[in-house]
């Protein structure tokens, strides 16, 4: 049995007509850092709570290390959590705030002293130590609330959102620090966030989650190429990949706009005969304009006028009507295009992805 093991988990709060948390299950192996993403309401948070023992089971069974824990209470669960609120106390410095939950479990005064002298030292607080919150940065703050988490010595780490009051270039040094605790501590990690970057940069799986049902679990770099259907393939990657309606007839297909593309033998063999309605998916870096992609597929070379480009200063996305749909090409920084000029681009014949019309689900 994996260390952590949830099967067939299910939540239904009270008088509601559906469930929150539908037939969830997932293995989690010792050390794993796993996150939980997906848009609010998909409830991943509820189903951290679960685990947490905030929140009641409705079904299922749930183990931690082999032992049954669906009426174990949270404190005797060998948790810690760290919340989007840091909750820390205002009136206590930041050694306080870290060494209260110690002192509450009774834990001798030498002890304390060192695990915090430690929290303290690994995280960065030294010169922080004897400041209270409002003292302290945003960052800061994140920081007292890993420490007063990981001095408790816990085999798991609950993290609910916890960058999501910081400003875009804090959270990108706090993804990095909290990668970095996890590596130090070994500590089995599960992570909440709506921010799919945040998952993919930091996570060893990552769990999708929609309606409250999971929608695929892998590694970072499987979702985004071989996601199980559209959604998933929607909500990895940034810019989201652009998606088009069209019919396959043979050889040909056709875009809802009237465009048509000749499909190369290696991708009609992976549609193994089916025929008909179809959702193409392909991401913006797939989209080619460089001289030696549009040789390469000559024959599928297809034009559109920029509506508007964004300038990232390593690439740039051009914004375009094509297919019937918005569509975005993501190209190097020294391909460079402004609103109103014309573009030949092509598709990567072998970065396309169908799916079903009615289930959406991937096809190949």
């Amino acid at each position: 049995m994996s260390f952590i093991e949830m099967k067939n988990i299910c939540k239904k709060y009270a008088g509601a007509e559906k469930n929150s948390v539908t037939d969830f299950n997932l293995s989690i192996e010792e050390g794993e850092f796993i996150a939980f993403v997906g848009p609010s309401g998909c409830g991943k948070s509820t189903t951290l709570r679960m685990i947490a023992g905030f929140e009641e089971i409705t079904s299922g069974d749930f183990y931690i290390d082999g032992k049954r824990m669906n009426t174990v209470l949270p404190r005797d669960r060998g948790i810690s959590m760290v919340f989007q609120n840091y909750a820390l106390y205002p009136h206590m410095t930041v050694e306080k705030n870290i060494s209260y939950g110690l002192k509450n479990m009774k834990v001798p005064a030498d002890e304390i002293k060192k695990k915090v002298d430690w929290a303290i030292e690994i995280l960065g607080l030294s010169e922080y130590r004897y400041r209270k919150p409002k003292n302290l940065s945003g960052g800061q703050r994140q920081r007292v609330a890993l420490g007063r988490a990981i001095v408790k010595n816990q085999k798991l780490f609950l993290m609910d959102e916890p960058l999501s009051n910081l400003d875009a270039k804090l959270r990108v040094s706090m993804r990095s620090e909290i990668s970095k605790l996890h590596r130090q501590l070994g500590s089995t990690t599960i992570y909440v966030t709506h921010d799919q970057v945040e998952a993919m940069t930091m996570a060893d799986r990552i769990v999708i989650m929609k309606d409250g049902v999971i929608q695929q679990v892998g590694k970072p770099m499987d979702l985004y190429e071989h996601p199980a259907n559209k959604f998933v393939a929607g909500f990895i990657g940034s810019p989201q990949m652009n998606f088009y309606a069209v019919k396959v007839t043979g050889t040909t297909m056709i875009f809802s706009d009237g465009n048509k593309m000749h499909l190369p033998e290696s991708v009609v063999s992976k549609l193994n005969g089916r025929q008909g309605a179809f959702i193409l998916g392909i991401r913006g870096e797939d989209i080619k304009l460089d001289p030696q992609n549009l040789d390469l597929y000559k024959d599928n070379i297809m034009s559109a006028t920029v509506d508007s480009v964004e300038v990232m200063g390593n690439e740039n996305n051009l914004y375009f009507n094509f297919g019937g749909t918005g569509s975005v090409a993501r190209v190097s920084k020294y391909e460079i295009s402004k609103p109103g000029d014309t573009i030949d681009f092509t598709f990567v014949p072998s970065r396309m992805h169908f799916f079903d019309t009615q289930t959406e689900e991937s096809l190949f």
